[in-house]
């Protein structure tokens, strides 16, 4: 009798194991219905949880959205404390949004508008690691000239060389190599300087600060020439 049993159990397991696959669960669900009861009760609190983050990020993005509206609006006007009281909170407060990484870089401008050079890299130094690429290379490249205003010229170049390396366009990738090479030149450094404009005349000779890039060349060594010479 036990023989029987055991022989018509593993008949069964066998026949689930080939059954199609929604038989098997169909199977499965009936011989084990507290389980079940259980994983269902967690895969539904799985959904609820996914469908609420999702519409409270899409709410706080329309709110941080609606009031990087309003502190542009402040900077328009020229109401930089205002502005710059808006665009804090905004970072502070959304900072899982894109608005808030928008609100940064213009923290930043509004920063340096007002001649606060070190405040806007802090921002800056703050925020940019953390952002997506393209605000990254913005706020690399505003952070370079933070830096270039607070008479920093060295840590302005390597800045405005890291902005060239996150930039995605070519035209602003060049922008930042030709930043870098003023920056570098400022810094005493004629070696990173040339390097700098010569990758702009060798891979990015279309773009509109390649003949300027060609003048400085010609500038650096022609002065390295004449020092060599004395």
């Amino acid at each position: 009798m036990a023989t029987s049993v055991t022989t018509a159990r593993g008949a069964a397991v066998t026949e689930l194991k080939h059954a199609p696959p929604l038989a098997w669960l169909i199977q499965w669900v009936k011989g084990h219905k507290q389980a079940a009861a259980t994983i269902g009760v967690f895969v539904g609190l799985g959904v609820i949880l996914v469908v609420w983050n999702l519409l409270s990020s899409r709410t706080a993005e329309r709110t941080a959205g609606a009031r990087l509206e309003q502190a542009r609006l402040a900077v328009d006007s020229k109401n930089y404390p205002l502005a710059a009281s808006e665009l804090s909170q905004i970072i502070e407060n959304y900072a899982s949004t894109r608005a808030a990484q928008q609100a940064a870089l213009e923290l930043a401008h509004v920063r340096l508008l007002q001649g606060q050079s070190q405040q806007a890299i802090e921002v800056l130094k703050k925020a940019a690691p953390g952002m997506a690429r393209p605000f990254r290379a913005h706020a690399l490249g505003l952070l370079g000239a933070a830096y270039e205003n607070a008479a920093h010229p060295k840590e302005a170049a390597e800045t405005y060389q890291q902005a060239a390396d996150a930039a995605e366009f070519p035209f602003l990738r060049a922008q930042f190599l030709s930043d870098a090479g003023r920056t570098w030149v400022a810094a005493g450094d004629t070696a990173k300087a040339l390097d700098a404009y010569r990758t702009i005349t060798t891979k990015l000779d279309s773009t509109s600060v390649a003949a300027e890039a060609k003048v400085r060349i010609g500038e650096l060594t022609r002065g390295a020439a004449a020092a060599a010479v004395k």
